[in-house]
């Protein structure tokens, strides 16, 4: 398309970055459909399946070169952490809307900048602690604990940023040491060699309609990691990765079309906070040229 081409590379990005968002808000959207129909391992197989079959066909010619790494170890680790988040996310939308979900599942940008001081021994100023600290307290709005409508399944987003976090954070240790797309090969075949380990003794016959929506959830899910792969191609992550914030205001759309569900004043109020808060503390660590908290792996 000459209009495309005809962008700046940081435009394309952008462009990328906005498109794999809106794909993934709608997997999101996809997984609590399912969520009422097949067990939760189903739903985990049918997401990781759609990423590993897409990264197989896009480097089979060079599959055995992106295979390659020193830290065998560090890639199980980090392809559990992301089944994890993903594990934990998807729990929740058994219960919750996609916006109040996703809100406090966006507290991970600054969950990773916390524990880089705690656990990389990266420097954090007062100001991005501010920061922290801000985005923490729209997590509790959203939550609200000692409220009526508080559950304990309202964590569930929370274990889903601690665990994106996590696999951040093991990213950042290694550096630039691997190839990024070796980590998302590792993350596709751990995950998906998991849960086809689990899935047989969970099976729950679904319907064809299930099925139909197993299948597509599972190439949005491939599409949306394509996406975000040309996205980090096209333009610096210090240029792009706060668009990933576009991801709240499309799971408030679907969450809207497919559920009739509106996010509450308080849930609006505490994402908007978190959002601040995470757009302040990545300002902070691109001044300081630390790497953005804000460019995160996918569920």
């Amino acid at each position: 398309m000459i209009w495309f081409s005809a962008l700046t590379a940081q435009s394309r990005g952008i462009l990328f970055m906005l498109t794999s968002v809106t794909f993934f808000s709608l997997m999101d959207a996809v997984a609590k459909r399912l969520s009422g129909e097949v067990d939760l391992s189903q739903i985990l197989w049918a997401r990781y399946g759609g990423q590993l079959l897409i990264l197989v066909v896009l480097f089979a010619p060079r599959l055995k070169t992106v295979l390659k790494t020193q830290h065998p170890n560090l890639q199980i680790l980090r392809g559990f952490l992301q089944l994890t988040a993903a594990a934990c996310f998807f729990a929740a939308l058994k219960t919750q809307g996609l916006a109040e979900a996703t809100a406090v599942a966006d507290l991970a940008p600054v969950l990773i900048t916390l524990g880089a001081a705690v656990l990389l021994g990266e420097k954090v100023g007062s100001r991005r602690i501010m920061g922290i600290i801000a985005a923490l307290i729209g997590a509790l709005i959203i939550i609200r604990p000692g409220a009526s409508v508080f559950s304990f399944t309202s964590l569930w987003p929370l274990g889903s940023a601690v665990c994106l976090a996590g696999y951040a954070l093991s990213t950042r240790y290694i550096g630039t040491k691997e190839n990024p797309f070796t980590a998302l090969l590792y993350s596709g075949l751990i995950c998906t060699a998991i849960m086809s380990l689990i899935v047989p003794f969970r099976w729950v016959a679904p319907s064809g309609e299930a099925l139909m929506l197993m299948a597509v959830m599972g190439a949005l899910g491939a599409v949306g990691q394509f996406m975000m792969i040309r996205a980090y191609a096209a333009a610096e992550a210090s240029a792009i990765a706060p668009f990933s914030y576009a991801g709240l205001l499309t799971a408030s759309v679907w969450g809207m079309v497919f559920f009739n569900q509106l996010p509450d004043f308080w849930t609006v109020i505490g994402a908007l906070v978190i959002v601040a808060a995470g757009l302040y503390v990545w300002h902070r660590e691109k001044q300081t040229r630390v790497p953005p908290a804000a460019n995160l792996p996918q569920k």
